[in-house]
């Protein structure tokens, strides 16, 4: 169950964030949105409606969620930016995914929002200098202080852990 919970590992940054490093996580981000689109937008209802693993989010739920959750970060980057260490708002990620307007909501609303997003996350990631990238934000939930560096390498993980739970369920489904 913990493989199909997370396919990829769990996220844990470098000590130490390279250049090269940071490069490879904005190429994920620039990456992910045709990569999910390809995935997902020939798929019929009753295969966006399948959880990826028991008692998991659907296809639509996942692919939802992730255009939400990156437009939080990308909001978290503009805050780190314009705030002196703001502390930023959580949100209730399960409930979100549970409200009415996702229920049976085409993902391609989401897809586009996803490429808005991440087209605009990728523009600003690379205009950063260094002394940005080292700009923080906390995050309530365990008091924990992020940098914009660390957080790049959080949302690239992020995109990929959740594309990966609809890669694998594919790969299962034989779809």
């Amino acid at each position: 169950m913990e493989a199909l919970k997370y396919p990829i590992g769990t996220f844990t940054p470098p000590e130490t964030i390279s250049d090269e490093k940071l490069k490879e996580w904005i190429t994920i981000l620039e990456v992910l949105p045709a990569q999910l689109r390809d995935m997902v937008s020939e798929m019929k209802d009753e295969q966006l409606d399948t959880p990826y693993r028991p008692e998991g989010w659907t296809v639509r739920q996942v692919v939802h969620h992730v255009a939400d959750s990156h437009h939080h970060s990308y909001i978290r980057f503009k805050w780190a930016l314009t705030e002196d260490n703001p502390i930023i708002k959580p949100y209730l990620e399960k409930e979100w995914t549970d409200l009415p307007d996702l229920k049976g909501m085409p993902v391609e609303w989401s897809l586009k929002h996803l490429e808005a997003v991440h087209y605009k996350l990728v523009r600003l990631l690379r205009s950063l200098s260094d002394e940005q990238l080292e700009r923080t934000f906390i995050h309530p939930d365990g008091n924990k202080t992020i940098s914009l560096r660390q957080n790049v390498g959080q949302y690239a993980w992020h995109g990929m852990h959740h594309y990966m739970h609809i890669a694998n369920l594919v790969k299962r489904e034989g779809w």
